[in-house]
């Protein structure tokens, strides 16, 4: 009688070796295409993980099995990644899905800052050392009023230079209502500490005023803070000292004032329907010290954050060696340049992508999901529902569309199988469950994108998958 002990050991020695599984066909194939070292390094590695596999009841693969595996695994490496994908979740600013796309002349503008040597940091007319701020800061000036700027890698990034270039080893005043988190655990409290900054807290979590603000200030404060919640909303009875009162606080005891906007909206959000987003410029007209805000969300360009203030302040930023480990690279530069540019010339909201798709009527998302309901036959529905901004912008608010909904009963695993279909096709495409049903949303599908989304809805609901 064969016990459980001598079937593993039987089965760990019908383990393929290196060289059986290197020379099988595919594999051979592999070989002549990456270094034959490394894929042998594949190929052990996988034996190992199936010695693990036998130790645990699993019989052991052959040689060809192994190959097929390793061939798979090779193919995922491969894929050039970030992968393009469809989003058609409705929600605009997808961190997940890596904010929103960018203007057609921003992405012009990386390839162009990419394929070859540029100006980065040489002055054109002098022939000397010049600044990478140089290509954004009077765009930056022009546009929020500020006397000087400066843009960094993140938000997050160009906060923590400001706050360890003016603060550090000094205290700042921010209300308890302001000690914000916000997507990744980005702590307020943890940036103050991690700059060397000492974290004062004022007033109450629905109401702080003025006089608490100043009623803590002591020889060692050295700015008052203030900070947009970004990603949630207290309504109710609530009160927030305005940056204006902030600003007379700080001139009368000689205190800067810093602000984090949070989302950079350059444009006014009511004439869209959505309510009231703080703008850097009307930061910068109350007189902040600094004002801090994203490049990637409401703004609609690169990853970036920016500083925008009063020039001795900025001036103390690029100085602080922080700088240099928080700068922004030349390829996001030159997007973030583009994208400027288009609020300068009054195109925004024709231009960047994210505005676009705010701005697309109902009645337009409408025809599109009868055009998709008409496409794809029976088992779509078209029903009223509701597109989120996302991104930590505007919590709460959303915008009428309309939606394909996809009836799921005759797939095996129901929505679940669906979405997941939908992920792993050729292009794939992101959706999500409401009230049992899968729905695609029209406003965050680009046109371009129809051929392919349609024929993945209708691979995804075939009965057999």
């Amino acid at each position: 009688m064969t016990t459980p002990e001598v079937e593993m050991t039987r089965e760990l020695r019908n383990l393929p070796s290196v060289e059986s599984v290197l020379s099988t066909s595919p594999i051979r194939t592999l070989a002549r295409e990456y270094r034959r070292d490394w894929v042998a390094d594949l190929v052990r590695d996988q034996i190992d993980a199936a010695r693990g596999a036998v130790r645990n009841g699993s019989p052991a693969p052959t040689a060809e099995e192994m190959a097929q595996t390793v061939a798979e695994h090779i193919d995922d490496l491969g894929r050039v990644g970030p992968r393009p994908v469809i989003n058609a979740t409705g929600v605009l600013i997808h961190t997940n899905l890596g904010r929103t796309p960018l203007s057609m002349e921003a992405m012009e503008a990386m390839i162009q800052a990419a394929e070859g040597y540029t100006n980065l940091e040489l002055d054109l007319y002098d022939g000397k050392r010049g600044s990478r701020q140089a290509h954004i800061q009077a765009l930056l000036r022009q546009l929020t009023g500020a006397e000087a700027a400066l843009a960094v890698g993140n938000n997050a990034s160009a906060v923590l230079l400001g706050l360890s270039a003016l603060a550090g080893g000094r205290e700042v005043i921010v209300s308890r209502g302001e000690e914000v988190e916000i997507g990744g655990g980005f702590r307020i409290p943890d940036v103050l500490r991690q700059s060397g900054a000492s974290l004062v807290e004022v007033g109450t979590t629905n109401r702080t005023y003025a006089s608490d603000y100043e009623a803590a200030i002591t020889e060692n404060t050295a700015a008052l803070l203030k900070v947009h919640s970004s990603n949630f909303r207290i309504d109710g009875f609530t009160h927030a000292a305005s940056e204006e009162e902030l600003v007379a606080i700080g001139d009368r005891h000689g205190i800067p004032v810093l602000h984090d906007v949070g989302s950079g909206c350059l444009v006014n959000t009511q004439d869209f329907g959505l309510a009231p987003e703080p703008r850097p410029q009307d930061s910068v007209a109350a007189g902040v010290g600094v004002t801090f805000f994203s490049g990637d969300k409401l703004l609609g360009g690169p990853q970036s954050g920016m500083a925008v203030g009063k020039k001795d302040l900025i001036r103390a930023l690029e100085r602080h060696p922080l700088a240099r480990a928080v700068r922004i690279d030349k390829v996001s530069l030159a997007a973030l340049a583009a994208t400027l540019l288009h609020y300068v010339k009054g195109e925004a909201e024709t231009k960047i992508p994210l505005w676009r798709m705010i701005g697309t009527s109902s009645p337009e998302l409408e025809n599109r999901s009868y055009h998709w309901q008409t496409a794809l036959g029976e088992g779509v529905l078209v029903l009223r529902g509701r597109s989120t901004i996302g991104g930590g912008s505007l919590p709460g608010e959303t915008l009428e569309t309309w939606l394909l909904a996809l009836e799921c009963e005759a797939v095996p695993g129901g929505p679940n199988e669906v979405l997941r279909r939908l992920r792993e096709s050729s292009t794939p495409v992101i959706a999500r469950i409401e009230d049992g049903r899968v729905v695609i949303d029209p406003r965050s599908v680009f046109l371009e994108e129809e051929d392919a989304l349609l024929r993945a809805i209708r691979e995804a609901l075939e009965p057999g998958g």
